[in-house]
């Protein structure tokens, strides 16, 4: 039989959705091949990338034939082409509540907090600015994420099995401190998670800095 094709990700080392594909892959158990893509120097804008991605975002993923160009949409395909270590729970009221936190990061922060928007904030106004405005939009979405999670939460986000919130969560909690100077202590639940999330080989090796694109420590 003809071996299965290698999974390829296109990455760049600090993007959050990135990490969150790169969790999920790790968690699964599936190796991957990992091709950098720029973000700094345009390699999006790339004619060859856009291919991949119409939206000239990262990550994108290809498996074969197939090309994924979103990073919710690559961790669903993942979760139904590989079963194995699922990340969404049987239950009806469990598995929308691990779709509304993965949202909440998806649609309602991380958007709002990545490079485009933030240099356009900085050109317009100042780089004060640009942070306030991303602290602004994670500090909104946090809280609700709190309230969301505290009746919920065991030793990840959903119960004592790492799931769908925690691969959203654990890239954007890991922006909020390193790059957004988040109080996390506002936010008791949410750092609980954090901290279990920095046990797990899984989640270690998905760190932006543990990318063979992050630059070298100085």
């Amino acid at each position: 039989m003809a071996e299965p094709a290698k999974l390829t990700l296109y990455s760049y080392w600090r993007s959050s959705c990135s990490q969150r594909v790169r969790i999920a892959l790790n968690i699964k158990g599936l190796e991957y091949e990992y091709k950098a893509v720029n973000l700094l120097k345009g390699d999006h804008f790339d004619p060859e990338f856009e291919k991949l991605n119409p939206m000239k975002y990262v990550p994108a993923l290809v498996d074969g034939d197939t090309v994924i160009g979103d990073s919710f949409a690559i961790i669903l395909y993942l979760e139904d082409k590989y079963p194995q270590h699922p990340l969404l729970p049987q239950d009806a009221k469990k598995k929308a509540l691990n779709l509304q936190a993965a949202s909440i990061v998806g649609s309602s922060i991380q958007p709002l907090q990545n490079l485009p928007v933030l240099q356009f904030i900085e050109n317009k106004f100042n780089a004060d600015e640009k942070l306030t405005w991303a602290q602004n939009h994670i500090n909104k979405g946090f809280a609700a994420l709190e309230k969301l999670l505290k009746e919920h939460a065991g030793k990840y986000a959903t119960g004592d099995e790492v799931q769908l919130a925690d691969v959203f969560l654990a890239p954007q909690i890991y922006a909020g401190l390193v790059r957004f100077q988040i109080d996390m202590s506002l936010y008791p639940t949410l750092a609980r998670l954090n901290d279990a999330y920095n046990e797990l080989p899984a989640f270690q090796a998905a760190l932006p800095q543990r990318q063979p694109d992050a630059p070298s420590p100085s």
